[in-house]
């Protein structure tokens, strides 16, 4: 999967992560080594190394949002 900016996520229960017990979160920014993220119910941002966003994707503890989907439903 390919990340850019503005991908949202859906976080699962083993997101461990989420201090702000929030339901989605939205990537604001990547580099080569770390992706800044904010969680809805948050207004402060967070870095993750890009590895470890990875690894929770592969864990589906990260599910991306897929707004295309939304709208033709």
């Amino acid at each position: 999967m390919e990340l850019r900016s503005n991908m949202e996520f859906e976080l699962r229960g083993s997101f461990i992560p989420n201090i702000s017990n929030s339901n989605r979160l939205k990537i604001l920014e990547i580099t080569d080594q770390s992706i800044v993220i904010q969680m809805n119910n948050s207004k402060r941002r967070g870095v993750f190394p890009l590895d470890s966003f990875e690894y929770w994707i592969k864990r589906n503890s990260l599910i991306q949002i897929d707004h295309s989907e939304k709208r033709t439903s």
